[in-house]
């Protein structure tokens, strides 16, 4: 995938330079604009007794000590009681702060604790702090401030998020489109984009080749493609893979896709992108606006992959959504040959999550049912993102159509290793629920 497009520049000019790493070489390099790396707790101390929540000496003295047997260095502690209950007690510390609140009448108080560096465990301070106090009850979360991130929390749907646990940070960098992290997870190395999982090495070929082969074999040629989107280069080199000879890839964040190409395992390396860069060979890469790119085009394409992150309904006035409009998707439609095939990245077929999947398959469903075509649904049971094709021509089988083909490719010719015959048969269906939106 690849970030929302917007016609105001990156606020930094200096695209695709890597940050100096502060540590030697071997070490990967982080913005420069990091700033000091720092742990941050939130915490819910319950079942206190009212008289202890109430006592600011003692509490100036439990706090005092919990920080210093945790390795912070406290400088001053500044307490204020109110009346007719209740008190704040907050302590200056040489690594950043700590402060307490406390409400008698509930049992409770909250904690807040910062400390910057490794000297001090705000952990260990906050569960000193509810020995010493009598909690009998203790709630935390942890948020890391500056630096590398040690987590990314994933927006998944309204009220929902994924947490990701980072190993090694391979870069961090906000491009001035999006803030860009690639790290280590369970999936292998990953990419995140403004907090969202873009792609991973362990599912990048689950998802690209969903995205790319059905569409592929649906067109009826396929010599000329255009990719908007898709920053990693995989879908780039898989339609090259399938039989394209020409491969016009579109992306505005030039800074994403090289730090892409620099520290992913798979798309473009840095030498395929620099050869892309100069149209040195069927690749031909340029960065821009690929709303405006497609406006202004005059020549037509075989098959046109739109892969982005989700449209975001909830907010109006996104960027993203200048490409998943029915204008944007029309302009796609009008620059495809005669047998010419639009592929979208549409979002999320489970049932919590798929409001842009069933706004986009009507989309489809309007526009190439115009011109006596059809949407096409294409499921990826391995994934959790589903994809739509526009095809222009009557096609009342669409996964038979993409089995056939797929079945007559030369001995030799590359084949997707994860779609066979079968797969194309099943997996163009689409979901009822679609079915039934559009009669």
């Amino acid at each position: 995938m690849s970030p929302s497009t917007s016609l105001i520049p990156p606020a930094s000019t200096a695209a695709g330079e890597l940050h100096p790493s502060a540590d030697g070489p071997g070490v990967p390099a982080l913005p420069s604009t990091a700033s000091p790396v720092g742990r941050h707790v939130l915490a819910e101390l319950g079942g206190i007794d009212a008289g202890v929540l109430d006592d600011v000496e003692r509490l100036r003295a439990d706090l005092g000590a919990a920080l210093t047997a945790a390795g912070a260095q406290v400088r001053q502690i500044v307490t204020e009681r109110f009346e007719p209950q209740g008190a704040t007690v907050v302590a200056v510390l040489a690594e950043s702060h700590a402060s307490i609140h406390t409400w008698p009448e509930h049992g409770g108080m909250h904690v807040d604790v910062f400390t910057c560096g490794d000297s001090a465990d705000p952990v260990a301070a906050v569960r000193n702090l509810a020995e010493r106090v009598g909690a009998t009850d203790t709630a935390l979360q942890t948020v890391d401030r500056g630096g590398a991130p040690r987590t990314v929390t994933e927006p998944i749907s309204e009220g929902l998020t994924r947490r990701w646990r980072l190993g090694r940070v391979h870069h961090v960098a906000d491009t001035g489109f999006q803030k860009v992290v690639v790290a280590d997870t369970a999936h292998g190395v990953t990419l995140f984009c403004d907090d969202e999982r873009q792609s991973t090495e362990h599912t990048q070929l689950t998802y690209h080749e969903a995205l790319v082969w059905p569409g592929a074999l649906l067109a009826r040629n396929l010599d000329r493609v255009l990719i908007v989107g898709s920053s990693e280069g995989v879908a780039s080199e898989m339609a090259v893979a399938a039989g394209a000879t020409h491969v016009d890839h579109v992306d505005i964040d030039t800074e994403a896709v090289r730090i892409c190409a620099e520290h992913l395992p798979y798309g473009y390396t840095p030498e395929t992108l620099a050869a892309a860069e100069r149209g040195d060979g069927p690749i031909r890469l340029t960065y821009g606006d690929g709303r405006q790119f497609v406006l202004d085009a005059t020549e037509r394409w075989d098959l046109i992959v739109v892969d982005l992150p989700d449209e975001r309904p909830d907010e109006p006035d996104a960027q993203i959504n200048r490409l998943y409009d029915a204008e944007f998707v029309q302009a796609c439609a009008d620059r495809l040959t005669d047998g010419g095939v639009l592929v979208y990245q549409a979002g999320s077929p489970a049932v919590w999550r798929d409001a842009t999947l069933r706004s986009a398959w009507q989309r489809f469903d309007a526009v190439f049912g115009a011109t006596g075509g059809r949407g096409v649904y294409i499921g990826c049971e391995e994934h959790e993102w589903a994809f739509l094709a526009g095809v222009r021509e009557p096609m009342t089988d669409p996964g038979e159509v993409a089995a056939t083909r797929l079945a007559g490719r030369d001995v030799g010719d590359p084949r997707p290793e994860q779609w066979d015959e079968t797969s194309l048969r099943h997996r163009l269906v689409a979901p009822l629920a679609l079915r039934r939106l559009t009669g």
